[in-house]
């Protein structure tokens, strides 16, 4: 089972660079497939800022019955601060990693801020 990073999400519906190989992931994955509630608020930063909430809305309704939400509970981010200062991961790296972590999933990403928790944790780069 998978925990998709919100930069493989952005990806696609943004068309960037890596948009095939990541839509690839997606199609190919998608009944064991999750994607924590950070990215998908992330999601929804990023696309209104851009003027983009439509896409917001087609990418719910997409991802509605495919994609699991997973979330934190406040005492599970207790661990986020020793995260940062074992490995240096930002807060929503942390995140990603806690949440991968607690469930037993591959956390897949683009995000190379990863690559020093890769020996450690269950990490796949696309």
């Amino acid at each position: 089972m998978y925990l998709a990073d919100t930069n493989i999400f952005l990806e696609v519906l943004l068309a960037q660079e890596k948009k095939d190989i990541c839509k690839e992931f997606l199609a190919t994955h998608q009944d064991n497939l999750f994607m924590s509630d950070f990215s998908l608020h992330s999601v929804g930063v990023v696309l209104f800022r851009l003027h983009k909430s439509e896409l917001f809305t087609r990418f719910i309704n997409d991802i509605r019955d495919q994609v699991g939400i997973l979330r934190l509970k406040p005492e599970d981010g207790l661990e986020l601060a020793s995260l940062n200062e074992r490995w240096s991961l930002d807060f929503d790296d942390a995140y990603q990693f806690k949440i991968a972590e607690m469930h037993g999933l591959q956390l897949v990403t683009l995000d190379h801020d990863f690559e020093g928790v890769a020996d450690h944790g269950n990490i796949t780069f696309l």
